[in-house]
């Protein structure tokens, strides 16, 4: 597999502080039409995800490094669907090893960091991406299910405007299903608090499934998925296009 180049833009911060000319901000524009283009010709084909969150800190042997990795191989042989993360290790990288172990396909979406985040060895197919904003996109994009693990606030990041995409239905109800009932425990008291608060409506509570059991999670997945949408694989690569699975 062919190492990408991790060269970030010491200009980068300069993107977020206010107006620039004319000309930076078309270049800006371009620079991010260009990683959108990059994304979806290289997950094109990867065929129906779910998109597994969680830290990048966690290692082998770890008990939500391992859940990872357990939960992520029953959702690949038993529901057939691909495997999606961030790219990165800990729990990215027990989620596409699990994938890999079961026969399933593993993918990641890698971001560009200045301490650089080198992408995980269990991948199939892979793609680095510069801004964290056109990674969540791609993300969310390729995805009929959602699973949230223990994270920290590059975690609770994704975790959240996922969930606020399918409150406010930009995207379609897809479960989105949080694994370490333990770990989320004071988040989820929070969130109830919420709906009492009235910022949220109780209903907002059924999007999520909190439990640690993988075969639950498993069959709210595929349940959910059967019930309510068609799996719908991707088209075959067109040679002219230099389309490539």
């Amino acid at each position: 597999m062919a190492k990408q180049k991790r060269l970030i833009d010491p200009k980068e911060p300069m993107f977020l502080e206010g107006p620039k000319s004319r000309r930076f901000e078309l270049w800006f524009a371009i620079q991010v039409f260009w990683e959108f283009l990059r994304g979806f010709r290289g997950l094109h084909f990867i065929g129906p995800c779910v998109t597994v969150f969680g830290s990048a800190r966690f290692k082998e042997g770890h008990p939500h490094y391992e859940a990872a990795r357990r939960l992520s191989a029953r959702i690949a042989d038993n529901l057939g669907l691909a495997i999606l993360t961030g790219g990165g290790p800990g729990i990215m990288e027990a989620a596409n090893r699990g994938a890999r172990e079961a026969g399933g396909r593993s993918i990641g979406c890698n971001i560009l960091l200045p301490h650089e985040q080198k992408e995980n060895p269990y991948l199939d197919k892979f793609v680095t991406i510069r801004y964290f904003f056109v990674r969540k996109v791609l993300l969310v994009k390729y995805s009929y299910a959602f699973v949230i693990f223990p994270g920290g606030f590059g975690t609770m990041d994704e975790f959240f405007e996922t969930l606020t995409l399918v409150q406010t239905k930009k995207i379609d109800d897809f479960p989105i299903v949080v694994m370490g009932t333990e770990f989320y425990k004071p988040l989820r008291e929070y969130l109830q608090f919420m709906a009492e608060q009235g910022t949220i409506s109780p209903e907002d509570m059924n999007h999520l499934l909190f439990t640690d059991d993988p075969d639950e999670a498993v069959a709210h997945i595929g349940q959910f998925i059967s019930s309510n949408y068609k799996v719908v694989k991707r088209s075959r690569p067109v040679w002219w296009l230099f389309e490539k699975f």
